[in-house]
C-alpha cells in the first residue's frame, strides 16, 4: 500500500523545445511585386493625381494655372461635348458587336477544327500587330476609296442603300462616314477579341461535347447549353478589351472620318494639343474614365461571371 500511495519521482527536465525554422522565402513574392507597384505609382497613379488637380484649375497658358477647385469645368465639358460622348459609345459598341460576331466563329475554328493549321491561323490573327497602328488605319483609306472595288461591290449588293437609311454612309461614299470609322475600329481591335475567345474555348473539355451528343443534343443545343456558357469568360474579356480602347480612340475617326464623326478622343486630343485648354481636357478625360468604369461594372455584374481570361 505504501508503494502505491507514494508520489512518482520527478521527471528529469527534457531539452528545450526548438522553434520552427523561419521561412526565408516568405517575403520573396512581395519583393517581386515591388517593381510593378512602383511602375504603377510613377506612371499611372501620379499622372492621374496630376490630371485630377489640372481639371479643377483655372487660368491660361500665358498667366499660368492655379488650383481653384473649379468643378464647373466638368459640367461645362459634358454640356458642350455630350454628342461626342454618345458617338464614342455608339461607335465603340458597334465595333465590339462586330468583333464578337466575326471573332467567335474564327476562335471556335482555331480551338476545335484547325488541327495542324492552328499555329498558322494564330499567326495570321496576330499578323496586324507586326505593322504600325497608323499604317493599318491608313490602309483602309485605300480600301474604302471612292470608286474602289469595295465600294462598288457594296453598291451592287444594295448594302449602301441600307447604310444610307441607317445614316452610316452618305450616298455612294463610304470614307468620312460613320461606317468607315466603325470598320477601322473593328479591324484594329479584332485580335483583342479573338485571342481571349480562343483561350477560353481551348479550355473546354471535349468530352463535354461527346456527352452532349450521347444525350441526343443537336449541335445547336450543344453550343447553346455547353460551349457558349463555358466560353463566357472569354466573351467578357474580349468585349472589354475591345470596347475600352475603342471608346477612347481618336486615330480612326481622325483618318477615316470627318468633323461629323469626331469621337471624344478627338476632342481631348484637340483640347490638349491645339486649343491648349488643359482643365477642360483633363475634365473630359475623367468623365470618359468614369463613364467607362460605370459601364464596365454594370456589364460584369450582368454577365454573371467573375472568371476573366
Amino acid at each position: 500500500m505504501s508503494t502505491l500511495t507514494e508520489a512518482p519521482p520527478p521527471l528529469a527536465p527534457g531539452p528545450a523545445a526548438e522553434r520552427p525554422p523561419r521561412r526565408r522565402g516568405r517575403r520573396t513574392p512581395y519583393w517581386l511585386l515591388l517593381p510593378g507597384i512602383l511602375w504603377l505609382l510613377v506612371f499611372f497613379a501620379l499622372p492621374l493625381v496630376y490630371q485630377a488637380s489640372t481639371s479643377v484649375q483655372t487660368g491660361s497658358l500665358e498667366e499660368g494655372y492655379k488650383v481653384t477647385w473649379h468643378f464647373a469645368a466638368y459640367w461645362d465639358a459634358l454640356h458642350a461635348y455630350w454628342p461626342q460622348f454618345l458617338r464614342s459609345v455608339l461607335y465603340a459598341g458597334s465595333a465590339t458587336v462586330l468583333c464578337l460576331v466575326l471573332g467567335y466563329p474564327l476562335a471556335y475554328l482555331i480551338a476545335f477544327r484547325a488541327g495542324r493549321w492552328r499555329n498558322l491561323v494564330m499567326i495570321l490573327v496576330v499578323a496586324p500587330f507586326f505593322t504600325s497602328f497608323l499604317i493599318r488605319t491608313l490602309a483602309w483609306k485605300t480600301i474604302l476609296a471612292d470608286g474602289g472595288p469595295v465600294v462598288g461591290a457594296l453598291d451592287s449588293l444594295h448594302v449602301l442603300s441600307v447604310t444610307n437609311w441607317l445614316g452610316m454612309t452618305d450616298g455612294h461614299r463610304v470614307l468620312a462616314t460613320p461606317l468607315a470609322v466603325v470598320c477601322g475600329l473593328t479591324y484594329n481591335f479584332l485580335p483583342f477579341m479573338i485571342l481571349p475567345l480562343y483561350t477560353s474555348l481551348e479550355r473546354i473539355d471535349g468530352r463535354l461535347h461527346e456527352a452532349a451528343g450521347d444525350l441526343y443534343a443537336t449541335p445547336l443545343t450543344t453550343f447553346r447549353r455547353v460551349t457558349f456558357p463555358l466560353s463566357m469568360p472569354g466573351v467578357v474579356s474580349g468585349t472589354l478589351l475591345t470596347f475600352i480602347p475603342a471608346s477612347g480612340d481618336y486615330v480612326n475617326s481622325e483618318l477615316l472620318g470627318s468633323t461629323n464623326t469626331q469621337m471624344i478622343g478627338n476632342v481631348i486630343q484637340s483640347q490638349f494639343l491645339r486649343i491648349l485648354d488643359y482643365p477642360t481636357a483633363a475634365a473630359l478625360s475623367f468623365l470618359l474614365m468614369a463613364a467607362i468604369l460605370l459601364m464596365v461594372t454594370l456589364y460584369i455584374r450582368r454577365s454573371g461571371t467573375e472568371d476573366l481570361v
